[in-house]
């Protein structure tokens, strides 16, 4: 049974860091690609940031230079490093797992599994 468990949300000012983690069990974690997405209160949800199997990443423009996503295949866990957040990072962020797939000669994730959250605050 695939398990994802994200943990490491919080309340912090602006400009503030947080790491989220994601831990991940049930399946061989280093096969599959991996991704951060996050949704705020009235919004759609947000790719925010992709590992894919080959550990290249790929970031939404909204978080390039301030976000990091990382993985420990030892561990089966994912990171979502955040330095510099703002307000309008305020969301529940969710992990998620998939199977790599290729379009147009660009790989893709497929995402099959998910978390269940872990909340970010962001405060002015």
């Amino acid at each position: 049974q695939v398990q994802l468990v994200e943990s490491g949300g919080g309340s912090v000012q602006s400009g503030g860091s947080l790491r989220l983690s994601c831990a991940a069990s049930g399946y061989t974690y280093s096969s599959y690609c991996m991704g951060w997405f996050r949704q705020a209160p009235g919004k759609e949800r947000e790719g925010v940031a992709r590992i894919g199997s080959d550990g290249s990443t790929r970031y939404t423009d909204h978080v390039k230079g301030r976000f990091t996503i990382s993985q420990d295949n030892a561990k089966n866990t994912l990171y979502l490093e955040m330095n510099s957040l703002k307000p309008e990072d305020t969301a529940m962020y969710y992990c998620a797992a998939g199977t790599t797939y290729y379009s147009y000669g660009a790989q893709e994730c497929a995402y099959n599994y998910w978390g269940q959250g872990t909340q970010v605050t962001v405060s002015s």
